[in-house]
């Protein structure tokens, strides 16, 4: 089991930045992939960027060169951090951090590889 606690949403203006955290515990050793995904009321969960163990990361083409993850490792916690500049309301929509006990490679971005979620961020952007 991998344990996660999202943290870091909120409300910004178009063109703002913002920065969210996860937090993952439990049997999250040297083999893992990791990543952000986000989901708009009716629509279906998407892959925004994900990571895997090998240090090697994948981004949505819609926020490439905007988006960007780094990871740390704390005691007994792997922290992934996304960090997210020129937002835009398409930007919109709850975070949800996801982990596997596995290093895909290449990592995936598809939200059905991941069997770990945590309870989700909101993000706004306003214009």
């Amino acid at each position: 089991q991998i344990q996660l606690v999202e943290s870091g949403g909120g409300s910004v203006q178009a063109g703002g930045s913002l920065r969210l955290s996860c937090a993952a515990s439990g049997d999250i050793y040297n083999s893992y992939s990791m990543g952000w995904f986000r989901q708009i009321p009716g629509k279906e969960r998407e892959g925004v960027a994900v990571i895997n163990s090998f240090g090697t990361a994948e981004y949505a083409d819609s926020v490439k060169n905007r988006f960007t993850l780094s990871q740390d490792n704390a005691k007994d916690t792997l922290n992934l951090y996304l960090q997210m500049t020129s937002l835009n309301p398409e930007d919109t929509g709850t975070y949800y951090c996801a982990a596997a006990g596995a290093s895909y490679r290449p990592a995936l971005l598809s939200p059905r590889a991941y069997p770990y979620w945590g309870q989700g961020t909101q993000v706004t952007v306003s214009s």
